[in-house]
């Protein structure tokens, strides 16, 4: 026993020393006698015993206090005068005679040296001496409650400050004291201040309160559910389990907690039939229940589950959940349908499913009155995330207008009145445009009526300010010769509507309402006015005309990286920067290495701290030149500055800029600093650091060998493995195979989190999830959530996956969670949504003939008439209905997915269902030939020969009019407004002369005639302009233009033509600056080898990812090394293998250093297995042995 008690404290002592002997002298865990005494050492035990062994576990509240008094910063709230600060902690019942000596680091002391790592604290401050008294007040403060009680009614602003502080020292408390003897006032009083510790905790490091009774859990979620639109999914996931653990063991006297847990001691385990979801349960859980195991709602009561769907509480629940796994959603739905005799007395409240009406598809027929509520309810669901809400949305709409017309019930529609058809879309008025706002998102059929019930027979009518503000959404579907007109003084004074209406123009549009809006303002004043999309189009030529001088003129506004180039170069030259980069905010984009060097050392802590704090305007290319900065000047201290880190020295190293540490620094870190590091490693965000950089397996292997601690991976627990933060998602599958099963088993299911899994390690990862997990073709609907995104790496894995009736919710339900979608997996759900509707036509073979169904929901029908759904084919014999057809119905919920029908698959969809579906058809940018020859030959039977379509007509077709002939798309009518829409269409170079003839034709216009509006409307049409036109174009258009041409994939000899006008206009391309080169866009692919070789290193980064692969291969061989390295992982990225078959060793080598961020250090090989101690590691691990031995022999 006596040997057992001496390991732990020896184990212990040296993880705990440091923080207890803090709290000792902050007095952090002492309260008042009068309101239950909690001793310090009973605190220190408390918060020694409940922490792990590994180090560093338990964040600093130094450094949570340090965070949220940033934020009290950033919101302008003044600095605390010494008065307020002297009332709320001059609170001592301990005499001075009872203090002990060195008691400097006080409450207050400790406040005020947080707050003075903030130079406006220090400087006001500074001018407050502190006296001996005011240093000595506060060691023993003994009433943390009546101090919280003090700010919390201070109307001061300042007290912002002493919150932020109290805060962490608040949840401290709370969740490391051994008694409960705190009354509920003072108990609610420090979850009041605790609150904002809590929502800015990461989850790994959230610490919950281990064996409150049960008065105490019910306050802690309490304030929990008043904090739930403020926690992350992962916070709200250990609310959850910490919630099933506190409920059973409380109320029922049985335990949840995994074996291995240690808090078991001899409580037994909670019986698999266990009731425990009561209705009390139901409600203390609230909106936490979306994060409840399926398995979980079987464990409710069915009298329970009933009476609290029927009460008020469940509503408000389920008012704040956005969205649910579909499998969790249908148990609800199947346990609340139980409480009804059948489905249509369930389908009575509707108007209570919340969330859970995005996954509820057995809806009988319903009432209009019903419909209505249904719909209500869908309108918080992504459309987009799963098709089949948009197409129940259809079905309840035309429910609820079966009796009202369009006009009554336009109100009760809300945004779903997008889903309705040009020809039933009512007349409206002005105040029915306000009442739905500026979110709605118009189809451009919709739009362009709903524009011509505003402007009539006058396409170009002007329009004052309050007319066009009074628009909204139909704004983004005015011409731009009516924008063109639009006067400053009517519209600059609202800066939100300003924004609002301008949010969904296109280019050409807004590049239209600048000129009419610069026309009677000074440039200055439109700049400084402007906001959103309008603003980042100015071009660079008239933001040198508005002269800002000082940072207090750039604002907080959103740049685009030109122009914050050419901003970050203006207060470069006139020194400006020296006086805050953190008055940049998003003219950090604009930042270069070259600046970043040129920081005097004394101020590279404080240009570090300020790129913290704004960390999203950074480029992996900075955040790279910043660090190196920054580590040059730490290693100018003193030689060898990392092997010798201090934890304080590290912690004061900005998270984001520590990752790029080189990997031989990383493995020369010393142990002692582990604790530090670890942190560091649990919130690190590495997204700015490149995917394939050295440092990323090297700090990989350093945190490793940190929590093995002298041991191997197997003994690393669930919770260890957490503290990985990011770098779980680095882990190499032959180090996950070293760890524990259980560890191993819910490792994998948080890296199906993780935003980035290196390529090499994918392949045997899918594997070592499939031998953990069995074959996906066995898994459940559970689990594939679970386990999902990870199959989904693998395109044979995702195509090999079963077509199970739950599969095409659940892969919806993951494609909205993924940033990108691979092919395969929009072929899967093709395949599923197809295959279903085979196997359906087939049942129903015998009776199924040309069925109709009525369409009026659909918005693609160009005339708005009833359309064939179940379109089997022209003729009804039984060889047909085993052949996939296109119906309105499939067609609707593929959407982009229409791409995958083969071209006999398109050619047996019938001309009424074309007709019906020709808008979500056209969409679809990357149609193959073949498809486009029959797609074309459909559209040409169903309207007629392409010299007699409308433009309304034309743009309705889309990107189906690429199948058509040249001479057809020189006959098109296609107005300027309408380019930016079809020019993502996958376009041939052969096509751009024709179209660009037909809009010149259409539109009356010559190449002279092309003002800066008209470019830009052009956009990759403007290939279509032989040499000749190209050098007829405006120069001071063109110069106005070329900023809004972003994104236009030039061919070479376009780009080229381009480019002569551009040295005209802006001289030879040595000259050119960074604002320069990503202002021209793609049109520096036109450069030849020499030009391109004259460019700046500096330039590299700025040039836009989509310019490198359009330079030819010869061109770009003639880069030197230094261009090549200084170009930056993004932009390398997008080098062609073509382009580097033509390069030398010497410059592939410099191109693999941009790709790595790794200029100054060489390329070490990945490691594996076990990571291995240093000797330092193991004199650490050894020393606690040593001290165990000492104490054993003297006793």
């Amino acid at each position: 026993m006596i040997f057992s008690v001496v390991l732990g404290i020896c184990v212990g002592i040296n993880a705990h020393f440091e923080l207890c002997h803090h709290a000792q002298q902050t007095g952090l865990f002492t309260m008042s006698p009068k309101r239950g005494t909690l001793l310090l050492f009973v605190a220190c035990a408390a918060l020694a015993n409940s922490l792990s062994m590994m180090p560093g576990n338990g964040p600093d509240f130094k450094d949570m206090a340090k965070r949220l008094m940033r934020k009290c910063h950033d919101k302008g709230c003044p600095v605390p005068k010494m008065l307020l600060l002297r009332t709320v902690f001059n609170n001592s019942d301990s005499p001075a005679k009872d203090r002990s000596s060195g008691q400097s680091d006080t409450l207050l002391s400790t406040f005020m040296n947080i707050l003075d790592s903030f130079s406006p604290a220090k400087e006001s401050l500074s001018r407050v001496p502190l006296d001996d008294s005011d240093k000595t007040m506060m060691w023993n403060c003994s009433n943390l409650s009546k101090m919280i009680k003090l700010i919390r009614n201070s109307s001061e602003a300042s007290a912002c400050y002493v919150h932020a502080f109290m805060a962490p020292l608040s949840w401290a408390a709370l969740t490391t004291q051994s008694d409960n003897n705190m009354d509920s006032d003072d108990y609610d009083t420090l979850l009041w201040a605790a609150r904002s510790a809590v929502q800015g905790m990461p989850a790994t490091r959230m610490k919950l309160p281990i064996e409150p009774p049960p008065e105490r859990v019910k306050m802690i979620l309490k304030m929990l559910l008043e904090l739930y639109e403020f926690t992350s999914e992962a916070q709200r996931m250990k609310v959850v389990r910490w919630a099933k653990q506190q409920i059973t063991e409380n109320y029922f006297n049985c335990t949840m907690r995994p074996p291995s847990d240690s808090r078991l001691k001899l409580m037994q385990r909670c019986k698999p039939s266990l009731k425990w979801l009561n209705m009390e349960a139901l409600i203390m859980i609230g909106p936490y229940l979306s994060y409840l195991e399926p398995s979980d709602v079987d464990s409710s009561p069915k009298e329970k589950l009933c009476e609290f769907f029927y009460s008020a509480k469940f509503k408000s629940a389920l008012k704040m959940v956005v969205r649910m796994n579909p499998s969790l959603a249908k148990r609800f739905i199947e346990r609340f349908q139980g409480c009804f005799s059948g489905r249509k007395d369930f389908a009575e409240h509707v108007d209570k499913l919340g969330t859970l009406a995005c996954h509820y598809w057995a809806v009988p027929d319903l009432s209009p009155e019903l419909s209505k509520k249904l719909l209500s309810e869908l309108n918080n669901c992504d459309d987009l995330g799963n098709p089949r809400i948009k197409m129940l949305k259809k079905r309840l709409i035309k429910a609820v207008m079966s009796n009202s017309n369009t006009t009554e019930v336009l109100p009760t529609l809300g945004s779903s009145v997008t889903l309705l058809s040009p020809t039933h879309l009512p007349p409206m008025s002005v105040d029915d445009l306000k009442n739905l706002g500026s979110s709605v998102q118009w189809t451009k059929d919709q739009l362009r009526k709903l524009v011509k019930k505003q402007l009539g027979d006058m396409k170009c009518k002007k329009l004052s300010g309050e007319e066009l503000m009074a628009l909204k959404s139909v704004a983004a579907g005015l011409p731009s010769c009516v924008l063109k007109h639009v006067k400053a003084q009517e519209i600059l004074h609202d800066e939100e509507a300003l924004r609002n209406i301008s949010k969904r123009m296109n280019k050409g549009q807004l590049k239209a309402m600048l000129q009419g809006l610069r026309m009677d303002v000074d440039p200055l004043e439109l700049v400084q006015k402007l906001a959103g999309p309008l603003l980042r189009k100015v071009s660079i030529s008239s933001l040198s005309k508005a002269n800002i001088t000082s940072l207090d003129q750039l604002g907080d506004k959103t740049w685009s990286r030109p122009q914050a180039a050419y901003l970050a170069k203006k207060m470069y030259d006139l020194k400006q920067l020296q006086y805050g980069y953190r008055r940049l905010r998003s003219v950090l984009q604009g930042i270069t290495c070259k600046m970043i060097e040129k920081v005097a050392d004394r101020d590279v802590q404080d240009m570090a701290q300020a790129l913290t704090e704004t960390p999203r305007w950074l480029s992996k290319v900075q955040a790279g030149c910043a660090a190196r900065k920054l580590f040059g000047t730490l290693e100018k201290k003193r030689a060898d500055y990392f092997k010798n880190i201090t934890g304080k020295e590290m912690d004061d190293i900005p998270t984001f800029l520590f990752v790029h540490l080189n990997p031989q620094k990383v493995k020369d870190l010393p142990d002692s600093a582990c604790p530090v590091f670890i942190d560091k490693m649990e919130v690190a965000d590495l997204s700015l650091l490149p995917h394939r950089a050295p440092s990323r397996p090297a700090l990989t292997r350093r945190a490793l060998l940190c929590l093995a601690n002298g041991t191997d991976l197997s003994r690393l627990t669930t919770d260890d493995v957490s503290r990985l933060g990011s770098l779980l998602c680095e882990l190499q599958p032959t180090q996950l195979r070293l760890l524990a099963p259980d560890v191993l088993a819910s490792s994998l299911q948080a890296m199906a989190s993780c935003q980035h899994i290196p390529q090499r390690h994918r392949a045997d990862l899918i594997q070592l999830v499939t031998q953990t997990f069995g074959n996906s073709s066995d898994w459940s609907a559970e689990m594939m959530e679970k386990l999902g995104p990870l199959i989904l790496l693998d395109d044979n894995a995702t195509s090999a996956l079963p077509n199970k009736p739950w599969m095409k919710d659940v892969l919806y339900f993951l494609k909205s969670c993924l940033s990108r979608s691979s092919d395969a997996l929009r072929k899967k759900i093709f395949s599923l949504i197809t295959n279903a509707a085979l196997e359906t036509s087939s049942a129903n073979s015998n009776s199924t003939g040309n069925g109709t169904d009525d369409s009026n929901g659909s918005s693609g029908s160009i005339n708005g008439t009833n359309s064939n759904v179940t379109d089997i084919s022209s003729s009804s014999n039984s060889s047909t209905v085993s052949a996939k057809v296109p119906t309105v119905e499939l067609i609707e919920e593929l959407g982009k997915g229409n791409v995958y029908w083969t071209p006999a698959e398109l050619d047996r969809m019938s001309t009424q269902t074309f007709l019906a579906t020709v808008e979500t058809l056209g969409i679809i940018s990357d149609y193959s030939a073949d498809q486009l020859a029959v797609l074309s030959k459909k559209a040409t039977k169903a309207l007629g020969p392409a010299s007699n379509m409308t433009e309304s007509v034309v743009m309705q077709l889309g990107c189906l009019i690429q199948g058509f002939s040249n001479t057809d798309l020189e006959k098109l009518p296609l107005s300027l407004d309408a380019l930016e829409d079809i020019a993502q269409c996958g376009w041939s170079e052969s096509q751009m002369e024709p179209l660009w003839k037909g809009v010149a034709k259409y539109n009356n216009l010559t190449a002279q005639q092309l003002g800066a509006v008209e470019m830009v409307a052009l956009s990759r049409f403007i290939c279509g302009l032989n040499a000749r036109e190209i050098g007829q174009l405006s120069m001071d258009a063109f110069k106005d233009a070329v900023g809004s041409m972003d994104g236009v994939q030039y061919s070479f000899q376009v780009a080229q033509q381009l480019k002569r006008l551009a040295v005209s206009a802006f001289g030879d391309p040595r000259t050119w600056t960074e604002a320069r080169a990503a202002d021209l866009g793609n049109i520096v692919a036109g450069l030849d080898a020499n030009e391109l070789f004259s460019l700046d290193p500096s330039v590299m980064p700025f040039l836009s990812e989509s310019c490198i692969s359009l330079i030819p291969p010869s061109n770009f061989a003639g880069l030197s090394g230094a261009q090549l390295e200084a170009l930056g992982p993004d932009n390398a990225a997008m080098v062609t293998s073509e382009q580097r078959a033509a390069m030398t060793d010497k410059q592939l080598a410099a191109l693999e250093r941009a790709m790595t961020g790794s200029r100054d250090q060489k390329q070490t090989p990945e490691g594996s297995g076990a990571p291995s101690l240093s000797v330092e590691g193991i004199s650490a691990f050894m020393k606690p042995l040593l001290f165990l031995l000492t104490g054993f022999l003297l006793l």
